[in-house]
């Protein structure tokens, strides 16, 4: 009996080890994942700034500058938080989603779609899939990377 206990918990750390990198991995690539997104998804990120953003929100979440979920989202920015703000392209129902942008641009928040609610919310540091993040401007500014797609993101979105 004991002996079973073991290899089930040795198994339990392979599978931990193995779903911690918020890459493409198990042949879901970022075209097949681009694939399965909503209609109303843009501005879509591209492939490289998409890494990019999963570095920078879990860069953002070691130092306490996230903000994960609808509900957590919209009450920042209903406060007034500014940052950037990430909302995942394959969201089912969409309507779940569908009022941020709105809030995002009334607040003059930029953001961006990215193809995957589960890396997100890997990169968030969740076990969750995550519908939206936002990385708020107060506590990002020291956080690597942060402005480099802040800028990238802006540009993307005054071009739409």
């Amino acid at each position: 009996v004991h002996v079973t206990a073991i290899k089930m918990g040795k198994e339990k750390k392979a599978k931990k080890a193995k779903t911690e990198k918020p890459e493409e991995d198990d042949g879901r690539t970022y075209e097949v994942l681009v694939s399965r997104i909503s209609k109303i998804a843009t501005p879509l990120a591209g492939k490289k700034l998409t890494k990019k953003i999963y570095k920078t929100v879990k860069k953002a979440h070691k130092s306490k500058a996230l903000c994960r979920g609808v509900k957590e989202v919209g009450k920042a920015l209903r406060k007034g938080e500014t940052g950037l703000c990430i909302f995942a392209g394959d969201i089912s129902p969409i309507d779940v989603i569908t009022h941020m942008p709105v809030m995002c641009e009334d607040a003059n928040v930029p953001y961006c779609y990215i193809p995957s609610k589960e890396d997100l919310g890997q990169a968030g540091q969740t076990k969750r899939p995550t519908s939206v993040v936002l990385l708020k401007s107060s506590k990002s500014s020291d956080v690597e990377g942060y402005a480099e797609i802040f800028a990238e993101i802006k540009e993307m979105v005054a071009s739409t």
